[in-house]
């Protein structure tokens, strides 16, 4: 992003941040070829990220499935902060004259405090023994506020964005992901079963990042060479 697009939409940012309120983050993500990191966050109490930080793993994931050739932007995908919190998050593609990304303009909505508020206001109207036996008195809540009122996502939406602090833990929140239904041990797999592996992190966007390729063979026990090898055998 050249320093110019980069100083306006950092000014845009501080302005939705001051605008909107304390429960949104706003986030600038540079999408500069020698590093992907944010350039500038507003209200970043949210997600407890800082500046230099890297993409979440639903932010590579759009950039790998070329969603900006189709879309400006996408709204109302589920993000977990650190926290727990479940945020409503959207995220906007920058894009030069030949509709590339060069960055990204992310708002992600902590609505904690209002769920929190509702549930206060169900205890003053309904005695606690009533919300204790009737768990659906919440639930309809939940339902109206989360489907309807603030147009989220169905539970079988495909994007979970999760916010990591840094580089490594992105790293092994996508690997973790990626191998969470296999029993055997990494250092057991065979050939076969481990370029299944790269190709669902290569499709996840993990090879974007810079020591991806060690990290996961080291996950592997095998050498660098071996994951260039899988990976040059799958885009061939």
């Amino acid at each position: 992003m050249t320093s110019d697009l980069l100083k306006q939409y950092t000014i845009i940012a501080q302005f939705l941040g001051k605008t909107l309120g304390p429960d949104y983050e706003i986030v600038l993500h540079d999408l500069n070829p020698d590093h992907y990191e944010i350039a500038a966050i507003v209200n970043s109490h949210v997600s407890g990220r800082s500046i230099g930080g890297p993409l979440t793993n639903a932010s590579l994931k759009m950039l790998m499935d070329k969603a900006y050739e189709s879309d400006d932007y996408l709204c109302n995908y589920k993000g977990v902060a650190e926290n727990g919190h479940v945020l409503r998050s959207s995220t906007m593609f920058i894009k030069d004259e030949d509709g590339k990304p060069v960055g990204l303009l992310c708002i992600n909505f902590d609505d904690s405090r209002y769920t929190e508020l509702c549930h206060n206001l169900l205890s003053v109207v309904h005695p606690s023994k009533f919300l204790n036996a009737n768990p659906a008195a919440h639930a309809v809540v939940k339902t109206k506020h989360g489907a309807q009122e603030m147009n989220l996502p169905a539970p079988s939406d495909p994007i979970t964005e999760n916010f990591s602090m840094d580089i490594p833990s992105l790293m092994q929140k996508i690997f973790t992901d990626a191998t969470a239904s296999i029993v055997t041990p990494m250092d057991h797999l065979n050939q076969q079963e481990k370029k299944e592996i790269i190709e669902k992190l290569n499709k996840q966007g993990l090879f974007q990042l810079k020591g991806a390729i060690s990290f996961v063979a080291k996950q592997f026990s095998c050498s660098s060479a071996t994951i260039y090898r899988y990976l040059s055998e799958l885009t061939s």
